[in-house]
């Protein structure tokens, strides 16, 4: 299936807003006060970069389609593919988001790999994936319930566990990293420092 649109630019199942302000909570603390925060699979209105933007330096939300009336100071929203290299120079952020967006890409390794390349040293990854154990809840609630959007889940292409996160970080080179599972196991988190 080849996807076309970002996250939330059309209406949405009642469920996906919810668990979209779970992984925010998740992530809101993590960023420090001035950084320069890139987040990919921004969604089509920024949300996450909305809610941190009073106290960043300035962001960058990357997705497939972005709402081109946005505006703001702080924020660029960019159109790119993100099975693509990213259009920024070595070294160029603080922080790098990526919020249930990993599982959408063709090769996470190379997504991953990217994420280290524009991360200044010591900068940050945070992520959220689904877990491999949340496949079939997923499929449930979309499919049979409708729920969560079926588009959305249909366009998953890898679930993860620890154990395969930790050896992309690896192979990447990622100085260190931590994960741990959230909402009952359903979803990775995971922080990684270059």
């Amino acid at each position: 299936m080849l996807r076309e649109s970002a996250h939330f630019q059309e209406s949405e199942p009642f469920l996906e807003k919810f668990l979209s302000r779970l992984r925010f909570r998740k992530i809101l603390p993590l960023i420090p006060p001035n950084a320069k925060v890139l987040d990919l699979g921004c969604g089509y209105n920024a949300d996450l970069l909305r809610a941190i933007e009073d106290r960043i330096f300035f962001a960058v939300g990357i997705d497939l389609k972005v709402n081109k009336n946005f505006r703001s100071n702080k924020i660029k929203l960019l159109e790119h593919d993100l099975n693509r290299p990213l259009p920024f120079q070595e070294n160029t952020f603080d922080v790098v988001t990526s919020l249930a967006n990993l599982e959408h890409l063709e090769r996470p390794e190379r997504v991953l790999r990217e994420i280290k390349r524009v991360l200044r040293p010591g900068g940050r990854l945070f992520l959220t994936t689904p877990s491999i154990y949340a496949k079939p809840v997923l499929e449930f609630l979309s499919f049979d319930l409708g729920w969560l959007s079926e588009q959305e889940i249909l366009d998953h292409k890898h679930y993860f566990n620890r154990k395969r996160l930790e050896r992309h970080c690896q192979s990447v080179g990622f100085q260190n990293w931590h994960h741990r599972y959230f909402q009952l196991g359903m979803n990775n988190f995971l922080m990684a420092v270059k």
